[in-house]
């Protein structure tokens, strides 16, 4: 652990690679029964860095490793290239994929970049080949000398792109047809030659279920979950950076950052670590205090320096619910942050505050609170739907409740009753 370096913003693989190592035994014994799985789990938990730890030590026992980020694309032709890209460092697989793809693709492909390559196969790509052309490359890849590992990264939010960014209504058939042309490849592709995993932040399963098409992903089971780490990974996370940086730590260091954080969200715990390193080595001091941990908190995590990375939050629903969603889930969480949970009766005041706006808020609701529970904005106690995070609420709370007026007192302001 004293090796371990400070991993900020990237994915993780070999000695970086943090206690993890039951999940991956457990993810890597579906992959080698040749089982294609559904990755999921919020944000920040380490989805990617599993999936690639998991890839290159496959690679290292004779397995091919491609790993597609779907993050950006913006239709199917798109996806099909990103696989392609991810292919290319695979000389066996590139010349299979090449001579497949020679009437658009006339470069020597040895000398072409990874990035080249997938401009070249775009280009030849359009509504009505993406399909048997996609068919073509992972068939190239199941008939492979060696098994192959392909991951697809952020599937789920290129489907709510393609749901939510379609004109004309035809949103829901986009998504049924991609997802019925990748059920069939997941069918025909079952011997284990070609294993699948699919990985998001956004739920996959709210989505699909929303949208009546939940037997387009019944391939993918079982589906894998990455939950938070516990306390005590998390209290020795921090302190295998602070061994291996060299800085003391004063009694109680640890325990308090994690008290902060509320939860063992691996990408926080680096970023608080990263923010007292930082304000460390500006102050030429070699250890780290209680007072430093409550005043970084504060004008670190929670500061201006911390707003770009916390409001990828609020960016990923805005990806993946439509507007009228959005705006609901807006309310559910600022609700939660400022009031500290969203009970029944929170939850009937906003559907009388917006029946005359929205004529199905109701089902909305329901659908938003289990996106915001799978997705790990919110969990449920008796009391209701609150945050998990502590950082993520006080974040929300600090961002919104200037301009933010709880939904019952909104509901009575507006002439209503609470219900």
């Amino acid at each position: 652990m004293s090796s371990m370096k400070s991993a900020m913003g990237r994915w993780v693989v070999g000695v970086d690679f943090f206690d993890r190592e039951p999940e991956l035994a457990l993810l890597r014994s579906r992959v080698e029964a040749g089982n294609h799985v559904l990755l999921t789990g919020q944000r920040r938990m380490g989805k990617a860095s599993i999936a690639r730890e998991l890839g290159r030590r496959l690679a290292q026992d004779g397995w091919a490793f491609l790993f597609a980020d779907v993050e950006d694309a913006e239709n199917p032709e798109d996806l099909i290239a990103e696989i392609a890209e991810a292919g290319h460092p695979v000389r066996g697989l590139l010349t299979r994929f090449a001579e497949r793809l020679r009437n658009y693709v006339t470069d020597n492909i040895e000398e072409i970049s990874a990035y080249d390559f997938k401009v070249k196969v775009r280009a030849g790509l359009d509504a009505g080949s993406w399909k048997g052309r996609g068919e073509e490359l992972l068939s190239d890849c199941a008939k492979y000398k060696q098994p192959v590992f392909l991951v697809i990264d952020e599937l789920p939010i290129f489907l709510s792109r393609l749901l939510n960014r379609a004109e004309g209504g035809v949103g829901k058939q986009r998504v049924e047809n991609f997802l019925s042309w990748l059920r069939r490849q997941l069918q025909t592709h079952s011997d284990g030659s070609l294993v699948i995993v699919v990985s998001g932040s956004i739920g996959l399963e709210p989505l699909v279920r929303r949208l009546g098409l939940s037997d387009r992903i019944n391939h993918l089971e079982p589906t894998f979950r990455v939950g938070p780490w516990d306390r005590e990974t998390s209290l020795a996370c921090f302190e295998a950076l602070a061994n291996h940086y060299r800085i003391g730590l004063d009694p109680g260091v640890s325990s308090k950052v994690y008290e902060l954080l509320g939860v063992g969200i691996p990408h926080h715990v680096q970023a608080f670590f990263t923010r007292l390193r930082e304000d460390a080595v500006m102050h030429r001091r070699d250890r780290m205090s209680l007072e430093d941990v409550d005043r970084l908190y504060k004008n670190g995590m929670l500061g201006p320096s911390g707003q770009n990375d916390l409001a990828h939050y609020e960016n990923r629903l805005r990806e993946a619910l439509d507007p009228e969603t959005h705006e609901i889930a807006m309310e559910i969480l600022s609700e939660a942050a400022i009031n500290g949970c969203v009970d029944e009766v929170a939850q009937r005041c906003l559907i009388r505050l917006y029946s005359l706006l929205i004529p199905d808020v109701a089902d909305r609701v329901t659908d938003v609170l289990e996106v915001l529970q799978h997705d790990g904005y919110l969990g449920r106690s008796a009391d209701g739907y609150s945050f998990e995070s502590t950082l993520l609420r006080d974040w929300w709370r600090a961002r919104y409740q200037r301009h933010y007026e709880p939904l019952c007192q909104r509901l009575k302001a507006n002439g209503g009753e609470r219900p």
